[in-house]
């Protein structure tokens, strides 16, 4: 036998002088194990209440969507009663009309008071596809492609979500 066999096994023993030494050594690399397991699970947890709050802010903000959009045709009935009314009978009819305006016009405070916007282009304002929804193309002289010809419908945001685009007719010229 080499000299270098015989004092390897005292080498492992001289590494751990004594059994204390060895079961200490055991307990700071469990102590190690373990605080790296807590620091995760501390992490974790903060993840989670980040997350959480995220969700809480969210569904604060956007829990309404499925009445807000239900309530947009309700102002689209009062804005088409209130623009179908002849001239002629406005007169008549003024102490109606008035109503209906009201109406109207409490519901637009009511939803704007919950971060409902309206979206409303003009005719000849350039097409946005993230807030406009092209329902028919036409060549319209004296348009460039992709002005709005026509508004059919007013769109909605809630916040900076879009509830539904505004409907509009786009010009669909080569050459302006």
């Amino acid at each position: 036998m080499s000299q270098e066999e015989t004092t390897s096994p005292q080498v492992e023993l001289e590494e751990f002088e004594t059994p204390e030494d060895a079961e200490l050594e055991a307990l700071r690399a469990e102590r190690d194990e373990l605080r790296d397991k807590f620091m995760r699970v501390l992490a974790d947890a903060e993840n989670s209440r980040k997350r959480a709050e995220r969700d809480r802010k969210e569904a604060e903000m956007y829990g309404g969507t499925r009445l807000a959009r239900d309530l947009l045709p309700v102002y689209d009935n009062l804005n088409r009663a209130i623009q179908a009314i002849p001239e002629e009978t406005r007169a008549a009819s003024a102490a109606l009309i008035e109503g209906v305006e009201l109406t109207l016009r409490e519901l637009t405070n009511v939803m704007t008071k919950h971060g409902i916007t309206m979206i409303s282009p003009a005719v000849g304002d350039q097409f946005d596809p993230q807030l406009h929804q092209a329902m028919f193309e036409a060549p319209l002289p004296g348009t460039k492609a992709g002005q709005i010809i026509q508004v059919a419908t007013e769109g909605f945001l809630l916040h900076d979500r879009l509830l539904r685009p505004a409907q509009v007719g786009v010009s669909s010229n080569t050459a302006g």
